[in-house]
């Protein structure tokens, strides 16, 4: 006599994410002689996810970062924002040394960077193409909330500032950010794949 049960996982199909860490963007994104601590914090990253398959998925987000002077070199302070749409891949099956309660997602997509220095160099704004991947371990507390870690980069399509005083409190590089975050079901089906 034998018994087969079946049940079907219940799927998360929409998801809102949210985020808090640090940045550090890269120091070849600015004119000397401005330097650029290598640890900034705030980052703060808003999404909003839609899993179409358990595996696949996509993703919409905003940042935001702040940066500024590292200790006796010229003051300055600059707002980083970026949108992006990315690519979801549910990397979880691939890792089978991870708990139930744990998964790993990976993400990547195109995106668009604003620039926005404060102070006496607020003229010098800058905006241009970007392209984010990331990683992403999440760990489920209840049925709807998880807790993560996402380390990223964006890499920044930006041209050389001509004239160069266009680059003085402003960047054109790559930024690398650590965020800690929750993220929230909103729409949970059991048939919808």
């Amino acid at each position: 006599m034998s018994t087969l049960g079946f049940s079907q996982k219940e799927t998360d199909t929409w998801r809102a994410l949210f985020s808090v860490g640090v940045n550090s963007p890269s120091q070849d994104g600015l004119i000397s002689p401005f330097q650029a601590k290598s640890i900034n914090f705030p980052t703060i990253n808003i999404g909003l996810q839609h899993m179409f398959k358990p595996q696949f998925g996509a993703r919409l987000d905003f940042g935001y970062n702040r940066f500024s002077n590292e200790d006796n070199t010229t003051e300055f302070k600059t707002n980083y924002s970026r949108i992006n749409a990315q690519f979801v891949y549910n990397a979880s099956r691939l890792v089978s040394s991870l708990s139930p309660e744990m998964g790993m997602m990976l993400h990547a997509g195109p995106g668009f960077t604003m620039i926005k220095p404060l102070g006496i160099y607020r003229e010098n704004e800058n905006s241009y193409l970007n392209a984010m991947a990331g990683i992403e371990f999440n760990y489920n507390i209840s049925r709807t909330v998880s807790l993560f870690i996402d380390a990223s980069y964006i890499k920044g399509f930006a041209k050389n500032f001509n004239p160069v005083t266009d680059g003085l409190g402003s960047f054109n590089g790559d930024m690398l950010t650590i965020t800690f975050g929750a993220s929230v079901s909103l729409i949970n089906c059991r048939t919808c794949n």
